[in-house]
């Protein structure tokens, strides 16, 4: 249903994204663009209205004047963007956003471009094109010079053209003018385009919904919530910068978890271990080639013979350091600051991602669909993980949650480097390497003794959060997910009634609710309550975990898509967007809850 567009604030953080693996925009309920890193993921966001620039702009809309009503979809099953515009008068415009992705010349085509299409629909609509990018976090705007057909913006981090069969004065001065037939924009790089505007949109946009459409119908996805899944793997593929392989966390950078609080963080980077869930969901619905180019940009951090520590977080073309900083020309989502660029968990010891690269490469060796699989010489990169894994495992570290001010030695983190022996171990009997195979097997069952003997509470009657502590955390309900205990265990059942009992708030769970650094969390983190389905379907409590699988999908924004966080009492989303975490998690679970395909047929 068409919403009003004068409802503030909306209850959720009303977004749409398109991409195409080199660049991606947020485009909010009116169609405008009001988030987008130019000429990367991370780069300076050009159009960075999300975060309230103190001297305004930062957007790219086609305003409809006297604007009555709006309403957005997705065209089913791929990443082109329809927003629908309605004045008071009758009158009601279209607008098709997408980023040019499909196959030409023997090579994907994904430029640094973003497309629209206007087309009028009804009565006599007037519109204005506000063209407002900003530069450097929002401190400056652009240099813009005209041509004949085009303006050329000399952005921050490149320069980009806008050509289009609007005149010219029509968009530098934002001035109205009645829509009698489709507009077009083509906002890419800075040379002369050999085809009309019409005409160059028109066959982008059908090569385009091509491409997304072939690549969903070869997805296994399960029979129920069919929709949710494939916008789910949509979103996760938007988030692989695919010049390098690696997988952002997030498109954005400081939308706040809370109202008020300051854990505003920047995920436009590549966290070794939200990649690997990414992976190993996509490989799920058999989209492996996202595995495929991940393990390259991993292969591409680690190819040294040293054995130093491996980071948890790099930039999307291999940068180590993320130094942090604010950007005081951004106010914030809402206002609410401060901006952050760069992120010090580049840091941090986080010693669960070695097994968490294990994990992600695993299938490499076993899926006979790929057809370069993975090799003894593969293996023996891999090796390296397994070799910081046993050295690490016992170590004290920040953990998964990135604890900033303290460090212990976390049980997930410990158990991760289990399962990255366990791995390795079940690799090398695929390859036939015995002797490796034995090694393998050996470090992992002693160091899973000493796993066991140091992370159960006896006293609690639960698994804990760090040896020899008394806390729990979410990440504990994915010990039977990782295969470190059987389900059915006891000792598993007990702990994830616990962490319900203690973490849960109606049907949402906190990922801890121990202060931390900045004091007690204050919203749900959404893959943990995922996480909490898939542990009472594990141990038999499927009906309830359907229960409150549906009630998650129902918080999703009304284009399917998730945050990082919601808000247990007004199921609100915060925290950055879209949230790869988030959309794993939906996928995960609904291949566990779904009724099978021969089973509904």
């Amino acid at each position: 249903m068409p919403s009003d567009p004068k409802e503030t604030p909306p209850a959720h953080l009303e977004l749409g994204v398109v991409g195409n693996g080199t660049v991606a925009a947020l485009i909010d309920r009116r169609g405008s663009i009001v988030w987008s890193c130019l000429p990367t993921f991370d780069a300076d966001p050009a159009f960075c209205a999300l975060l309230s620039p103190r001297g305004g702009g930062g957007d790219w809309g086609i305003e409809l004047l006297d604007l009555a009503c709006s309403g957005q979809q997705y065209d089913p099953n791929t990443a082109v963007l329809i927003t629908r515009l309605h004045d008071h008068h009758g009158g009601a415009i279209e607008i098709t956003d997408f980023a040019p992705r499909y196959r030409t010349h023997g090579r994907m085509f994904h430029p640094v471009m973003l497309v629209r299409r206007v087309r009028p629909l009804h009565g006599s609509p007037r519109v204005r094109v506000l063209m407002r990018p900003r530069n450097r976090y929002g401190a400056e705007v652009p240099p813009a010079t005209g041509g004949s057909n085009h303006l050329r913006y000399r952005l921050a981090d490149t320069t980009l053209r806008l050509t289009s069969d609007v005149p010219v004065p029509m968009i530098e001065r934002a001035l109205p003018f009645g829509l009698d037939r489709a507009a077009h924009f083509v906002f890419g790089p800075d040379e002369t385009l050999h085809e009309s505007p019409a005409d160059f949109v028109s066959l982008a946009l059908k090569r385009t919904r091509e491409y997304w459409l072939d690549w969903v119908r070869y997805l296994s996805i399960p029979y129920e919530w069919q929709d949710a899944v494939i916008r789910a793997a949509i979103t996760l593929k938007l988030c692989q910068y695919e010049a390098t392989g690696a997988i952002v966390a997030a498109l954005t950078t400081s939308i706040p978890e809370a109202p008020g609080t300051e854990r505003n963080w920047d995920y436009r980077y590549c966290w070794l271990r939200d990649a690997a869930f990414t992976v190993r969901a996509l490989n799920r619905l058999g989209a492996t080639r996202t595995m495929e180019s991940y393990i390259r940009y991993v292969f591409n951090l680690i190819a040294t013979d040293r054995d130093d520590e491996v980071g948890p977080v790099f930039g999307i073309t291999f940068e180590r350091e993320l130094h942090e900083r604010v950007e005081p020309h951004l106010a914030g989502y809402r206002g609410i600051g401060p901006v952050r660029v760069g992120n010090d968990a580049w840091r941090q010891r986080q010693n669960d991602v070695y097994g968490s690269v294990v994990l992600a490469s695993a299938q490499l060796f076993f899926d006979r669909r790929i057809e370069q699989r993975g090799d003894t010489r593969t293996f023996e990169r891999l090796e390296r993980m397994g070799q910081l894994a046993v050295r690490m495992a016992e170590e004290p570290d920040a953990g998964l949650w990135e604890f900033r001010g303290r460090a212990a030695v976390h049980t997930y983190s410990a158990a991760m480097c289990w399962a990255a022996c366990d791995r390795l171990a079940h690799i090398a009997t695929e390859l036939g390497l015995d002797e490796r195979a034995r090694h393998w097997h050996d470090h992992a069952v002693a160091l899973r003794e000493r796993i066991l003997a140091h992370s159960w509470n006896e006293h609690l009657g639960h698994f804990v959060d760090a040896f020899g502590g008394e806390h729990l955390d979410a990440s504990l309900l994915l010990l039977a997910d990782i295969g470190f205990v059987d389900p059915m265990d006891p000792r598993f059942v007990a702990t994830v009634d616990a962490i319900g009992t203690a973490l849960g708030r109606g049907d949402y769970l906190f990922r801890y609710i121990a202060p931390d650094d900045f004091g007690t969390p204050e919203t749900s983190f959404t893959i943990c309550t995922f996480w909490y389905i898939e542990a009472l379907a594990a141990t038999g409590r499927r009906q309830r975990a359907r229960e409150m699988f549906e009630l998650l999908l129902a918080r999703r924004n009304p284009l399917g898509l998730l945050s990082e966080d919601l808000a247990p009492a007004s199921g609100e989303h915060w925290g950055n967007f879209p949230q790869t975490y988030s959309m794993v998690g939906l996928i995960q679970a609904a291949m566990r809850l779904s009724r099978r395909w021969e089973d509904a047929l």
